[in-house]
């Protein structure tokens, strides 16, 4: 069991910490399985759909820093928050800073777009899967655009991660501390 120090305070509650880690579990699974798995593949995009419609609801009804109102900045303030990292002097933050707010919401939109392109091509392609009626019998060049369209949005989302890590390993360097390890024990020091 973790035991927090005196200096640390507890910012990201279980149900974040749980949402973060299945998601970057399904995506990865997701991301891997492509074509070969089909199967396991759509499962993993429908636990991401439900992840998400989670997540959704506990940015309104869920503790302090996992709501939306705590960490979803005006696109200014996002810019400002971004130059100052770039000239090394950016405020720290207890829970996500304007970087990281916008990164969220670039994920929830990238995720939610991948799901409905993938759900779209499932049903086009396989005839299977809550679209199947509505997707049958479209063109060859729909189903080839839902797939480009599916492909580009995992690719970006995976882009995505990398800007993520990298914005994580930074901002740990920068303010001195394990954003990694917050992640997991769900606290920060003050």
């Amino acid at each position: 069991m973790y035991h927090a120090n005196t200096n640390e305070i507890k910012v990201w509650d279980r149900f974040v910490r749980t949402f973060h880690w299945s998601l970057v579990a399904t995506f990865a699974v997701c991301y891997l399985t492509e074509d070969d798995f089909m199967s396991l593949h759509v499962w993993s995009g429908y636990i991401i759909m439900i992840l998400l419609a989670l997540r959704f609801v506990w940015g309104f009804i869920g503790a302090e820093h996992a709501r939306f109102s705590d960490f979803v900045y005006r696109p200014s303030m996002v810019w400002q928050y971004t130059r100052d990292v770039l000239l090394l002097r950016a405020k720290r933050y207890i829970g996500h800073n304007p970087a990281g707010g916008a990164m969220i919401v670039m994920f929830f939109i990238s995720l939610i777009l991948v799901s409905i392109s993938g759900v779209a091509l499932y049903g086009a392609d396989e005839h299977a899967g809550p679209l199947a009626v509505m997707m049958s019998g479209v063109s060859e060049s729909a189903e080839e655009l839902l797939e480009e369209v599916h492909e580009f949005f995992a690719n970006f989302t995976l882009l995505l991660v990398f800007i993520h890590l990298c914005g994580i390993l930074f901002e740990s360097l920068l303010h001195h501390e394990n954003l990694l390890q917050a992640m997991i024990t769900g606290r920060k020091k003050e």
